[in-house]
């Protein structure tokens, strides 16, 4: 019986799917014989000329030098020889800017002022007013333009490497957290909602708390989350031996800052130079303030900020002058207070995640009997506890361990902790 030509349409809009057999098929159709044979040889002449490559190292082309036979030295020698070395100026005023007879107003430091022209490897568009400059010793003439000059102690200041902490380390800081990531990350992210509210979004944070409580660890945290620039600055670094040079290595600081796209800074421990001003008849404080007084003017002066964020951290509020702590230049103060029950019980678990513990450990009582005490306390508790069972030879900690180290670290160091003394002044 012939098919019939109904059963041939339907047959054309739902083919049967290919099985295995037809799928193989597929695969061979368009190859040789020796297609496989040759796959594998391109394999292993390709393996053996990258062996052959790593075995001879870097060749001349890749530096960018000819090959060693064309060297000339002598000419070479003579040549550096023969070129002056170039001397820094700074180009303060241009005359007759974007016209043919352009001429540069240039000073010298400590010799004089000149009126110069270009030399012949830089286009008038290189050069702009207040740019560093090299000039050649006898016309005097603009040969290079440099970079601003920015110490080399403030570039190590940023940070290259994120740190591998995390919101989630961040163990009973939920309200802090979300502060933070107001301030930092949402103005980031979302610039929209901002500008059509109307408003600027806040600039500044300044964390205080007792030790121990967590502000740089979330500092840390917030410089692995965000992929602006983080420049952490620890107070004391500040304070230099000379006249002056703290507040410019300050002014230094945040014109790297405002060079980057988006750029946080963060200065720990920022008693160290914002202490309220005061004049104790000798004068030795007054280079302090200085600093102090350039970072206020950074922070809200004549410049613009741009898109800067400011975190501080400090033990000691109180101590901080009340013109650093003004809104506009640090808008939010966040509190790290003592941990809670609950969250005490966080941060043990958050210690114990990479331990080797036994199951059913009750960090809840062991919270309870840890009474005011900071984050970096339970830490200690937690490597104490790792201690006892390192001693007993035991490749598991026990409820036991955790219970003498809390009875070690909480009850017998009690007479230098910080946190009471600490919490008068927040």
């Amino acid at each position: 019986m012939a098919p019939e030509p109904e059963d041939d349409i339907n047959n054309e809009k739902n083919p049967p799917p290919l099985d295995e057999d037809d799928i193989a098929l597929l695969k061979t159709y368009g190859l040789g014989p020796y297609s496989a044979s040759i796959k594998k040889a391109e394999k292993e002449i390709k393996e053996m000329a990258k062996k052959v490559n790593d075995l001879c190292g870097i060749k001349e082309s890749d530096t960018g030098l000819a090959a060693p036979s064309q060297w000339d030295l002598v000419s070479d020698k003579q040549m550096m020889q023969e070129e002056q070395p170039l001397q820094v100026a700074r180009c303060t005023k241009i005359i007759n800017q974007n016209s043919d007879d352009a001429k540069y107003v240039i000073n010298v430091k400590q010799i004089a002022k000149f009126v110069v022209g270009l030399g012949d490897k830089v286009s008038p568009t290189d050069i702009e007013e207040g740019m560093r400059v090299g000039v050649d010793r006898n016309k005097y003439q603009i040969q290079i333009p440099l970079p601003p000059k920015i110490d080399p102690s403030v570039t190590m200041m940023t940070v290259e490497e994120k740190p591998d902490v995390t919101y989630n380390d961040v163990g009973g800081c939920k309200e802090q957290i979300e502060k933070m990531r107001e301030v930092v990350e949402l103005p980031m992210l979302h610039p929209e909602k901002f500008v059509k509210l109307g408003i600027d979004p806040p600039k500044g944070v300044l964390c205080y708390g007792p030790p121990g409580t967590g502000k740089t660890l979330l500092a840390r945290a917030v410089a692995n989350r965000t992929d602006a620039c983080f420049i952490r600055v620890i107070g004391s670094e500040l304070v230099q031996k000379y006249v002056g040079e703290g507040a410019r290595m300050v002014r230094e600081l945040f014109q790297m800052a405002r060079s980057k796209k988006a750029c946080i800074v963060f200065f720990d421990e920022v008693d160290a130079i914002g202490g309220a001003r005061f004049d104790d008849g000798v004068g030795g404080d007054n280079e302090v303030q200085r600093t102090m007084l350039e970072i206020v003017n950074q922070l809200d002066g004549f410049d613009a900020r741009g898109n800067i964020k400011v975190l501080m951290a400090t033990n000691r509020p109180d101590t901080l002058d009340p013109a650093l702590l003004r809104p506009g230049r640090l808008d939010r103060k966040v509190e790290f207070g003592l941990p809670d029950l609950e969250s005490r019980t966080q941060i043990f678990k958050i210690h114990t995640r990479t331990m080797n513990c036994e199951r059913e450990i009750r960090f809840e009582l062991l919270a309870r009997l840890c009474p005011n005490s900071t984050g970096a306390d339970i830490r200690s508790v937690c490597t104490e506890a790792g201690m006892y069972a390192i001693r007993a030879r035991r490749k598991t900690v026990t409820e036991k361990d955790f219970l003498d180290a809390v009875n070690k670290v909480i009850k017998g160091y009690q007479k230098f902790s910080a946190t009471p003394k600490y919490m008068v002044y927040n």
